[in-house]
Formats: C-alpha cells, sequence, structure tokens
C-alpha cells in the first residue's frame, strides 16, 4: 500500500520539479573591472551563468590543481531557514546572496561583513503563487543596480550600494496562475524576465523586456500562440497556430520560460528555452496532433525589439514534460574543421545538443543517459526518431528514460572553454508513464493550483546502472562521453567550471566537491553539512580568488524525498547558509545536530477509515513538492508523518485551510473543503504509521 500511495503520489506531481560586465562578449575572456576601494582589479560574476555566454565558466585561475589542497573556508553566515539553492553574484568584491523569498543580502565578499539587507516582503501578498514554494533562483546586476523577481511575478530593481528599491513592475496578472521563480537576465540595458505555472495552471507563456534604468516595458514575445479569435500578437504567433490542433487555448498552451535565457551580444540575439506544455499529455492539449510549436524549443529572438529569428525544437508534440528549460551555453567550436558560433543544450531529454546559434541549423544530438522514448535525432531532419510506445497509445504504460524529471534537470551545467567539455548533473530516474483512466476528450484540470499533467508518472529506475546521478563530462564536437563520476541521490547540485582546471559541484549529501577538469579526479572536498543543489560561483578582488555557494535542500529535491531516506536531511537540523571559500582558509562550521525523526503515537488509527488513496492525491498534487513524496521530507519543509497536527482536524484546518503559519512561509488552501482536509490526514497518518514498522 505505502509503494502505491507514494507512486500516486508522485505521478500527481512529477515534473514540477522537479553574465559579464556589459561590454564582455559572449565567448570573450575575464570580465575584469576595476574595484571601488581603486585596490587591484577584480574578476566578477555579474549574472545567472557567470561572466560571459551562461557558460558557468570562472576565469579566475588562482585556486587551480596544485593549490586545490590548500582551499579551506573563509567565512560563512546562516541565512533564513527557506529555500536556499539561488546562485550568488559578485561584483567589484561585494557578494550579494539571494532566497527563496528574494531577500538579498550584501556582503564584503573577502571578510564577511554584512552591508545591507534588502526584503520585498512577498508572504503576506504573494497570495497561491507562494504554493509554487520555490522563489528566487538567482538575481543579476548593471550598472550599479541589482534585478530581482519575487514570485508572484514583481521585477525589482534595487541600488547594489545601498539596498534601496528604485522601482518595481508587475510583470504578471497573478490570477492566471503564472509565477516566477527565474533569474532575471541583462540584454545591454534591457532587463528580461519570463515565468513559470504550466504545470498547475491554465498557463500561457512570455517573456518581457524592461528598461534597466526606468523598468518601462519595451517589448513582449509570447511562446505558444492564444485564440485565433483574439487575433495575433505577432506573424510568429500566427505560424505557430499553424503547428497545434483542437481547442488549445482552453488549456493556456504553457511554453513558460521559467528558466533558461542567454544573451548573445555578438549576434543581437537572445535564446529562450521554452518549457513543456500545459497539460503534458499531448492527446489533450492538442488532440494528439502537431508540433506545437514553440513548446520545448529554443526560440532566438532580436534581442533590441523582441522580434523572431528562428527556432529549434527539441520535442516536437511534447508529451512527457520534456521541457527545453535547462541551461542554453555559447561556445565557439571547430567542428569538421570549420569554426562555429555554436549554443550547447542538454536537456530533460537525455540528448546533448549542438546548435548554430547564428541560424539555428542543428549540427549534431547524441544522447548522455540511456533514452528509451528515441533511438536517435535524425542527422538530416534534426527531429526525433521516437519508438511510438513511448506516447502511451490508447493509454498503455511505457517505461519513459530519462523519466520526467529529466536527465538533466534546472542545476546549471558548466562549459570549459579550455577542455572544451561540457559538465552535465545527471539523473537516471525513469518514469512509467501512461493516460490510462483520463478521459482525454473530456478532460478537466484538477482544481486548486495543483500539478495535474493529464498523464500518470511513477518512479521506475534502470536495473543495469548502479547509480541514481552523476556528474557526466561530455565532449560536444565529437558527441562522446570524457569521464564521469557517481553522486548521491537522485540528483547533483549546479556545476561551475574554472580557469584553474577543476569542477565544482555539491552533493545532496552534503559534500563539496572540485575536481579534475580533463579527467575527473576528485581532488578536493568539503564537508558543508546541509546538502549543496545551488551552483557555485567564483570571483576575484585585491588579488585573490573565493569561491562561494549556498548550502540547503530546494522543492524539487524534497519531491523526491521518498529517495533520500538513507540520506540525514531533515528540515529541522538543515542549514541555510553561504560558504565563501579562499587558499588557506582556515574557518569552521558548527556539527550539525542530529535529530531522531519519530512518528507520532496514533493508537487509533483504522486504515480502513477512508479511501487512502484520495488522500494521496490529494497531498501529492498540492504537497509533496515542499514536504516530499510519500511525507519523506528532504528538507525544504518539515516532515508531516512526524507532526502532532495530523491528529488535530481544527490545527490541521487552521494551518494548511486558514494560513495560520503564512508568516512562516505555509501557504493558504482556502479552497480545500472538509472532506479533503480529513482524507490528507488520513493519508499522512498511514504513512506515519509505516514509519515504526
Amino acid at each position: 500500500m505505502t509503494h502505491i500511495a507514494r507512486h500516486i503520489s508522485l505521478l500527481c506531481f512529477a515534473g514540477c520539479v522537479l553574465f559579464g560586465v556589459s561590454s564582455c562578449s559572449p565567448d570573450a575572456g575575464p570580465a575584469v573591472g576595476e574595484q571601488a576601494s581603486g585596490l587591484a582589479e577584480v574578476i566578477d560574476w555579474p549574472g545567472y551563468g557567470g561572466p560571459s555566454g551562461e557558460q558557468h565558466f570562472s576565469p579566475a585561475g588562482e585556486i587551480n590543481l596544485d593549490t586545490a589542497n590548500r582551499l579551506g573556508l573563509l567565512w560563512s553566515y546562516d541565512l533564513d531557514r527557506e529555500n536556499s539553492v539561488s546562485q550568488p553574484l559578485a561584483v567589484n568584491g561585494i557578494l550579494y546572496v539571494t532566497t527563496g523569498r528574494s531577500k538579498i543580502t550584501a556582503f564584503d565578499g573577502a571578510s564577511g561583513d554584512l552591508i545591507w539587507q534588502f526584503d520585498p516582503q512577498i508572504l503576506e501578498t504573494a497570495g497561491r503563487a507562494l504554493r509554487s514554494s520555490w522563489g528566487s533562483r538567482g538575481i543579476t546586476y548593471w550598472q550599479g543596480k541589482l534585478y530581482t523577481a519575487t514570485v508572484d511575478g514583481d521585477l525589482i530593481c534595487v541600488d547594489a550600494q545601498s539596498g534601496k528599491q528604485l522601482w518595481s513592475v508587475a510583470t504578471l496578472d497573478p490570477e492566471t496562475g503564472l509565477y516566477i521563480t527565474g533569474a532575471p537576465r541583462m540584454l545591454d540595458g534591457a532587463v528580461i524576465i519570463g515565468n513559470g505555472g504550466a504545470d498547475v495552471s491554465d498557463a500561457r507563456g512570455y517573456v518581457t523586456a524592461y528598461d534597466g534604468n526606468t523598468g518601462e516595458q519595451l517589448w513582449r514575445f509570447y511562446t505558444v500562440p492564444g485564440n485565433p479569435a483574439d487575433g495575433f500578437e505577432s506573424d510568429a504567433m500566427e505560424m505557430a497556430a499553424g503547428t497545434w490542433n483542437g481547442e488549445w487555448w482552453r488549456y493556456g498552451g504553457g511554453g513558460t520560460v521559467w528558466n533558461a535565457i542567454t544573451y548573445d551580444e555578438n549576434h543581437t540575439t537572445v535564446y529562450l528555452g521554452v518549457g513543456n506544455g500545459a497539460p503534458w499529455n499531448h492527446k489533450i492539449r492538442s488532440a494528439g496532433e502537431g508540433d506545437n510549436l514553440f513548446l520545448a524549443s529554443i526560440v532566438a529572438l532580436d534581442a533590441e525589439t523582441g522580434t523572431y529569428k528562428w527556432h529549434y525544437q527539441v520535442n516536437p508534440g511534447e508529451t512527457w514534460d520534456y521541457n527545453a528549460s535547462m541551461d542554453i551555453a555559447l561556445a565557439s567550436l571547430t567542428i569538421d574543421g570549420e569554426a562555429r558560433d555554436v549554443l550547447l543544450h542538454a536537456p530533460k531529454n537525455g540528448f546533448v545538443y549542438v546548435i548554430d546559434r547564428t541560424n539555428g541549423d542543428f549540427i549534431s544530438a547524441k544522447p548522455f543517459v540511456k533514452t528509451t522514448w528515441a533511438s536517435m535525432i535524425d542527422p538530416e531532419s534534426g527531429r526525433p526518431v521516437e519508438d511510438p510506445a513511448a506516447r502511451y497509445p490508447d493509454g498503455e504504460s511505457f517505461d519513459l528514460f530519462p523519466g520526467t524529471f529529466g536527465a538533466h534537470s534546472w542545476m546549471p551545467m558548466a562549459f570549459s572553454p579550455q577542455t572544451e567539455l561540457v559538465y552535465i548533473p545527471t539523473s537516471f530516474i525513469g518514469s512509467r508513464v501512461s493516460s490510462g483512466g483520463i478521459e482525454t476528450e473530456h478532460w478537466e484540470r484538477y482544481p486548486g493550483f495543483g500539478a495535474d499533467g493529464g498523464m500518470s508518472a511513477a518512479p521506475v529506475w534502470d536495473e543495469t546502472n548502479p547509480s541514481r546521478s552523476a556528474l557526466t563530462a561530455w565532449d560536444p564536437v565529437h558527441q562522446s562521453l570524457a569521464w564521469q563520476v557517481p553522486t548521491t541521490g537522485v540528483t547533483g547540485g549546479g556545476v561551475m567550471a574554472t580557469a584553474g582546471d577543476l569542477v565544482f559541484q555539491g552533493e545532496i549529501n552534503g559534500t563539496f566537491n572540485a575536481y579534475d577538469a580533463s579527467t575527473g579526479d576528485l581532488v578536493w572536498s568539503f564537508d558543508a553539512k546541509a546538502p549543496i543543489l545551488a551552483p557555485p560561483v567564483s570571483f576575484s578582488a585585491a588579488g585573490r580568488d573565493f569561491i562561494a555557494v549556498q548550502t540547503g535542500s530546494s522543492t524539487g529535491a524534497a519531491a523526491l524525498g521518498t529517495f533520500f531516506e538513507d540520506i540525514d536531511i531533515d528540515y529541522r537540523n538543515m542549514s541555510r547558509r553561504v560558504l565563501v571559500f579562499a587558499l588557506d582558509g582556515t574557518a569552521n562550521l558548527p556539527d550539525r545536530q542530529p535529530i531522531s525523526l519519530n512518528a507520532i503515537t496514533d493508537p487509533d488509527f483504522d486504515i480502513g477509515a477512508r479511501p487512502l488513496m484520495a488522500g494521496a492525491i490529494a497531498y501529492g498534487r498540492r504537497c509533496a513538492h515542499c514536504h516530499g513524496l510519500g511525507g519523506v521530507a528532504a528538507g525544504s519543509a518539515p516532515d508531516l508523518r512526524a507532526s502532532s497536527t495530523i491528529l488535530d482536524d481544527e490545527a490541521f484546518a487552521a494551518i494548511v485551510r486558514e494560513g495560520a503559519l503564512l508568516g512562516n512561509g505555509m501557504p493558504q488552501f482556502g479552497e480545500l473543503d472538509d472532506e479533503t482536509l480529513l482524507d490528507m490526514r488520513h493519508y499522512l497518518r498511514f504513512e506515519s504509521s509505516q514509519m515504526r514498522q
């Protein structure tokens, strides 16, 4: 029964988990600026993807293969108890750290001295957008200003020196079900932001560019077409509409740009990584017909006007949550003797793509994991050669590899222009997918902002692979594996490569590792005493190099909490910190306090008193992404199996329905009736009872 209930929880939620200075060209070297104090030159990390081209590569080289053994903790700072998987920024020796509720804290990067803090105070205003519980992945910097986006859709500009808000603009209508989790990006004076929400609402994705000084809207580009009766916003939308069928606009269509946005200064182009459909199931969304542009696509726009240039679709007619929202790195590579400006992309579907970024021409794609949905990408057409059974015709189940979690989730990969390798945090989890029992012709979305893809997806494993995840080094020129090292759990953290021929990555078990970029040999490791999923950054100031990373779990990992039962992760003893390392650092972290997690005493529990599956579904669609699949928390929220509130009807309703803990970040689910709350409590009491066995 536990096995069934947990799989239902996952199928209800699966997939929800789950720049340099402005004058620096995408393929340039170090992004160097003068420090305000007049000290030695500094190397900054002013945007989410690093100094250039979204490569997550640092040109700082003091910390290298020869000196890594001297690397030590310089200072640390305890952050608020919220999601802490964001990426810091560093400009002119100042480190800017953001956390899940879009708070920003500024530190002296070398000393750790606190300079200022900014809090947009979103808990009381975010409404149902707070249910995404993700918050901010990162911020960006331009000309003395920082830009952050809140989960409920505000884009905020903050003075980088004082921490004072300069302006704020609403980028979306929260009633649409859209929200923001991604980091803004800079387009030479314009700041661009997308949104998310296609897993839980009738969303229609778009990106918007705003003037970096004033917040004035410059342009907006929709990624999927709306109702033809309302007219089309652009020629691109009219063209895209020809690839859709049925009344897709009733479901929004999806296509949210919640993560990947890359600016190419050399070609005055911005590349969007477009998300999955709403709902996932192609048979519902588009009557099972058409490519559904621009879902699961890389879309190139003129950065100045937002005008469509070209697109490449990784998954035509996408139906497995195989979005293209993973980061897009720019590179210049010699392929078949010809120098080419390319973009590198490793989306959820398990292939590494090399695309000509000047025109969108397909160059190559090869799988870096087991792929059962397609045997290859046709070299002539650039389209996948699919297994028809993967589309679960007539409701039959199919063992999909990679699964809906993806071979590569949001955690950034890195590209080193020195080794010309891509370093990908890789997952090997699969999904048993099916649309059995779902009325595709009369389907209605699960109400109340709950995860619903119009299909089911339960986890399966590749029995031939003993690992659940790995750090994969891939040669994109020859499309071949360079090296691979296993990592703990179902995914490792974000990755950074450096000019010191090192690759840094954190793990869910709390280790922070540095590998030889050419061989994969482990050269340094640190016990961070908390999970690390955030991508690291590197910066230099006053002639010294620093490495910074944040510790803490996320909603994406929490959703798969049942797979972390053998790892000591708990909401109450998991530290959310920023850690800063340098050569000869000697600071220490306090020991993690052990916590014994025990089931509640519940002698009156009767498993047959209520339908167990009803509670599993209600919990899985609303709660699992924070409190964990099967109630097994992985750190972003408390483990409810050990909470006495699941025994108390009034206390449970006060928290879940009335919002008694909204101030602590617990969203309010005012639409839930008494029966649903009883079903959820019954399911959680059952999961608690299994802890005693």
